[in-house]
Order: structure tokens, then C-alpha cells, then sequence
């Protein structure tokens, strides 16, 4: 089993930033895959930036440019920088790991970008 928390959402105005992290409750230093995804009201969860066999990354047309996604092995976290932040951003954001048959979510962790 893994548990993962998120943590780092908040309100933040148009072009501000935020840092999300997502604590794993084991080593990741084995996990080829991991990522973030967001859902909007009324909208289906989408994929937001993702990070596989350790380097090669992954992101929406929609955010390329201004997130980035990050791994501390050490620490057993994702991160997800987010920059110039717009209010089409604004959604509740999820951490996925893939790990063995398992296919692990947090709860999530609410942006709202205001105009």
C-alpha cells in the first residue's frame, strides 16, 4: 500500500505561483511512475505533468512553460512548481503514483486562481 498526501494549494491572483508537494509514504527511489492531475467543476480529471523512469517528463500543452515537475528521492516527494499561474488553472489538484499492480491517489489539494 501507499498513502500519499498532498499539500501546498491555496488562492493566489493571476501570475502568481504556487508549489505543490505530494509526501509519499514510501521510497520512491523504484517508482517509474508518478504524476499530477487536476479536475474542474463539471470537468473530467486530466493529466497536468507526469514523470517516468526518473527523468523523462511529461506535460499538457496547457501548462508547458510554467509547471514543472520534480522528484526528491530523497525526501519521498513530487513536487509541482506552478508559475504564471491563470484561472483556467484553478481545480483540485491530485497526486498518482504507479506502483507494481497498484495505482495510488491522494485527496487532493485545491488552486484557485482569482482574475
Amino acid at each position: 500500500q501507499v498513502q500519499l498526501v498532498e499539500s501546498g494549494g491555496g488562492l493566489v491572483q493571476a501570475g502568481g505561483s504556487l508549489r505543490l508537494s505530494c509526501a509519499i509514504s514510501r521510497s520512491i527511489f523504484t517508482i517509474s511512475y508518478m504524476g499530477w492531475y487536476r479536475q474542474a467543476p463539471g470537468k473530467q480529471r486530466e493529466s497536468v505533468a507526469t514523470i517516468s523512469s526518473g527523468i523523462s517528463t511529461k506535460y499538457a500543452d496547457s501548462v508547458k512553460g510554467r509547471f514543472t515537475i520534480s522528484r526528491d528521492n530523497a525526501k519521498n516527494t513530487l513536487y509541482l512548481q506552478m508559475n504564471s499561474l491563470k484561472p483556467e488553472d484553478t481545480a483540485a489538484y491530485y497526486c498518482n503514483v504507479k506502483w507494481g499492480w497498484g495505482d495510488y491517489w491522494g485527496q487532493g489539494t485545491q488552486v484557485t486562481v482569482s482574475p
